[in-house]
């Protein structure tokens, strides 16, 4: 009010103004100050509205009939054409400031649509873009940010939970959001600027929505509902997708398992199997055959224990919360034991370990680190040529302990690194070439990271290093479930 009450203020000074200039400054005819009055009027229309345009109309008749037309000085009009004239002038006064106001609310009025255009087709793109989290949250989130709305909630009939955003709260509300989702009503606030529309798929209502902050057109508000509705399901689909995914995975997983356990399992019970029908047949050979043959017998039923163990650990790290019991320990040490446990598998390999000043101990799970150790080696070994070396590095720098292992084989597209560590993914090059399950990687990923570090992978035909960052000290045990 004090706004227009300002404006109204400056219509008349400006009059004054115009009329002060043609009669004391430039003494111009009546003809001249007619045109002058006329177009103070349209830039006032255009400027600020017909209100204004009106005052300044009323104001500038007044004023031509007091200072030009004769008798001068008087609101009496001695000649009837200038009562004409006069009365032609606010005529043409008040016409012209409704038409200037009337395209100037057009002009808005299209500038507002086509905003209201950007904002939606913004929208519809941010709902494509909405992957991790709850999809009803992060979608009211959305609106809230690009309708600058005080407050949005959205209520999803189907789970019957209710999704804020904005920096109020809808509150009080919550009756008619059901209402609205369950028989398709619609409310409105306009002295709170609250709206509440339902969201339709097709003709049955799955959804209500409030709005709080901003008066908007009806074709805009149903253009959101409908991208709502869009969005909900195409977020109830994925979802879909993603169980019928978790079912497949998990019976992969089931097969994976038992085709690796059959596989690693083959091995030592071979040479178990060999070793006794050797001293069977022959139970009079002399003692020297028969220790070696039952050191044989031991040293692959421990590998076949260190299997079983290894594989029981395996399903328990991927199924169920783990807890990581840190103590400090020599990284370079159950390196050494991690090659030594594998050196069937290295099989006379080029085999180097390599690190140069002392290195600290570090807060260690050494069981889980000894898993993830023997799954990076087990994929250099598998993944490079048998004549190619194979090499560890560790080094120290910057409160971090890296350790990196490198092999020599074909390399790892760089489209196909970003998922080498995802479960269950394997390179389609390899895929039916080289036995696996896509376990391996996932599961090292996962131990490091449970230790407060990165593991990552850089390749290039020839070359492929994995590496591990290791802070050198950890404040925490960690639960293994949240990593």
């Amino acid at each position: 009010m004090r706004k227009l009450a300002l404006r109204l203020l400056l219509v008349s000074a400006g009059v004054a103004f115009v009329t002060l200039l043609a009669t004391r400054v430039l003494a111009t005819n009546p003809t001249t100050v007619g045109f002058a009055y006329l177009l103070f009027v349209l830039i006032i229309a255009s400027t600020w509205g017909f209100l204004e345009a009106a005052l300044a109309s009323v104001l500038a008749t007044l004023a031509f009939n007091f200072f030009f037309f004769p008798p001068v000085g008087t609101l009496t009009i001695a000649d009837p054409q200038n009562w004409v004239a006069l009365f032609s002038f606010l005529a043409t006064s008040l016409i012209a400031s409704r038409l200037s106001d009337t395209a100037k609310r057009r002009a808005l009025d299209a500038v507002e649509r086509q905003q209201d255009l950007e904002r939606l087709y913004t929208f519809s793109r941010s709902i494509l873009l909405i992957e991790d989290g709850p999809f009803p949250k992060h979608l009211a989130q959305k609106l809230s940010e690009i309708f600058g709305l005080a407050a949005a909630v959205l209520y999803d009939r189907r789970s019957g939970e209710f999704y804020r955003a904005g920096p109020s709260d809808f509150g009080g509300m919550d009756d008619q959001l059901r209402e609205a989702a369950s028989n398709g009503t619609t409310f409105a606030d306009l002295a709170r600027s609250r709206v509440i529309t339902a969201v339709r798929l097709g003709s049955e209502p799955i959804a209500s929505l409030g709005l709080e902050g901003v008066q908007m057109q009806d074709s805009v508000l149903q253009g959101i509902a409908n991208l709502v509705a869009i969005g909900l399901e195409r977020a109830s689909a994925q979802d879909l997708s993603h169980q019928i995914e978790a079912a497949r995975q998990s019976e992969q997983l089931r097969t994976a398992l038992i085709d690796a356990m059959a596989h690693e399992l083959k091995t030592p019970l071979t040479s178990i199997k060999a070793a006794t029908t050797s001293l069977r047949a022959d139970p009079g050979q002399p003692a020297a055959n028969r220790t070696e043959l039952i050191t044989i017998a031991d040293e692959e039923a421990e590998h076949l224990q260190q299997l079983i163990d290894n594989a029981i650990e395996m399903a328990r790290l991927d199924t169920t919360q783990i807890d990581v019991h840190l103590e400090n320990s020599d990284l370079a040490e159950l390196v050494k034991q991690v090659v030594a446990s594998m050196q069937s598998e290295i099989n006379g390999r080029p085999f180097n370990i390599i690190w140069g000043e002392p290195l600290p101990r570090l807060p260690l799970d050494q069981r889980l680190v000894k898993l993830a150790l023997k799954q990076l080696l087990d994929n250099a070994l598998k993944y490079s040529p048998a004549g190619t070396p194979v090499t560890i590095r560790l080094s120290r720098a910057d409160g971090v302990l890296d350790l990196e292992v490198i092999d020599h084989g074909e390399g790892i597209p760089a489209q196909e690194q970003r998922r080498i560590f995802e479960r269950f993914y394997r390179s389609p090059a390899i895929h039916k070439r080289i036995p696996g399950s896509g376990l391996g990687l996932s599961i090292a990923h996962r131990i490091v990271r449970a230790h407060e570090g990165e593991l990552t992978v850089t390749s290039q035909p020839g070359e492929t290093t994995f590496r591990i960052t290791l802070p050198v000290s950890s404040k925490r045990s960690i639960d293994f479930a949240a990593v």
